[in-house]
């Protein structure tokens, strides 16, 4: 059953579940779908988080009431809208050493090699529940509990771009350089966000990332490539 909140006077919060969940995502997105593909005059935006959805409107265009009414209807109704595909975004990175401080932290967290912890942490479907907290982040879900560590006592004034995080139960890349608590393990020569491209950045909510453990030679090939406009990252559909 949705929970429908206003947000000021200019959106609304539509809450699925209190869980977070694939399958409560995965409703959501399709939620999501629905709303757009009616090309309703008033609403501006579909925001999605781990299991809520923003929809902020012109309210000189739709009342509030009106909205949560189409959105009550739009739940029930059977979806006309073709279902689109994951996408599957593979992301090369390099673990340990300069690029991955707390590698060796997780290693010894768990008592396993750091090897066993590359290969709990890559080469999965990690679903991307929504993007925050800054342009560009994805939020994942599907974390192995095997791999789950504290974040950091005292965060870290900066981690480079690219970094590739984990804190408690979710994993992440960091689009640009800012303060982490996060427990960084490797780091991705991709650009995730460029603000001269539109949309800024590939990643979308509602698809999956998939990390390939790269060598520190194939790391800086893919580097100058990047930084050439001459590297298409890779992908698939799920």
């Amino acid at each position: 059953m949705l929970t429908i909140k206003p947000i000021g006077d200019v959106a609304i919060r539509i809450q699925f579940s209190s869980d977070i969940r694939e399958e409560v995502n995965h409703q959501l997105q399709a939620f999501i779908q629905k709303i757009e593909g009616e090309n309703v005059p008033g609403i501006i935006e579909c925001i999605p988080t781990y299991n809520t959805v923003a929809i902020y409107y012109n309210p000189n265009l739709i009342e509030y009431r009106n909205l949560v009414q189409l959105v009550e209807t739009m739940y029930e109704k059977p979806s006309l809208v073709q279902s689109v595909r994951p996408t599957v975004f593979e992301i090369p990175v390099l673990y340990g050493n300069d690029y991955g401080p707390d590698l060796q932290f997780v290693a010894d967290y768990h008592n396993i090699t750091i090897d066993e912890v590359i290969d709990e942490h890559a080469n999965k479907e990690y679903l991307i529940f929504m993007m925050g907290f800054v342009p560009g982040f994805p939020y994942l879900g599907g974390l192995s509990e095997n791999v789950s560590v504290p974040r950091l006592e005292n965060p870290r004034p900066k981690v480079a771009s690219g970094s590739v995080g984990i804190g408690g139960k979710q994993t992440g890349i960091y689009p640009v350089s800012v303060p982490s608590g996060w427990r960084i393990i490797g780091r991705t020569p991709l650009q995730l966000i460029n603000m001269n491209k539109m949309p800024p950045t590939f990643l979308k909510s509602g698809n999956y990332i998939k990390f390939l453990p790269v060598s520190e030679k194939e790391y800086i090939e893919i580097e100058n490539l990047v930084y050439r406009n001459q590297y298409e990252v890779k992908t698939y559909y799920k």
